[in-house]
């Protein structure tokens, strides 16, 4: 029994649905927390695997934290937008991924290391705001790379 091979765009298109749906998630959990206590817990659930959660470093909506951080809320909500730029013109590979992913990480290293080193808290806003360089341009790269894969020709390999 072999197991069925899915297409590169498939696999694009699969990210795109999960960080535009994640994202979503993120947001509308503080909104359904009362009506819907287990949907709202799974999403928390989900975010604790990946984020530490504290409520003072977590935005607020509705009186509810978010399931996520700050900074992991910037991430995600550029990571999707991202996703979503790279369906637009051909889907070509990037030539300097590495670099790109370096450079987009740069602010949200500079916020973390002021932070650590106990220059100055940068409160969530600049926390959320430093990440998305990085979401945006993460999200924008692995869907531009599986697109290019289905290109014709060309082969998106990462150097």
């Amino acid at each position: 029994m072999t197991a069925a091979r899915v297409s590169p765009r498939g696999l694009a298109v699969l990210l795109t649905a999960a960080a535009c749906s994640w994202t979503a998630a993120v947001f509308c959990a503080p909104m359904v927390r009362g009506r819907s206590p287990l949907l709202a817990s799974t999403v928390d659930l989900v975010g604790s695997v990946v984020c530490h959660q504290r409520d003072e470093r977590s935005f607020h909506f509705n009186g509810q934290r978010l399931p996520v951080c700050g900074r992991c809320t910037g991430l995600y909500l550029a990571g999707a937008i991202g996703a979503l730029i790279a369906w637009r013109g051909r889907g070509l590979a990037p030539s300097r991924p590495r670099q790109l992913l370096i450079l987009a990480a740069l602010p949200t290293i500079a916020t973390i290391a002021v932070e650590w080193a106990g220059i100055i808290d940068p409160g969530n806003t600049l926390r959320a705001v430093a990440a998305v360089a990085l979401g945006g341009a993460a999200g924008w790269l692995f869907v531009r790379v599986l697109r290019a894969e289905e290109q014709p020709g060309t082969c998106a390999i990462i150097t």
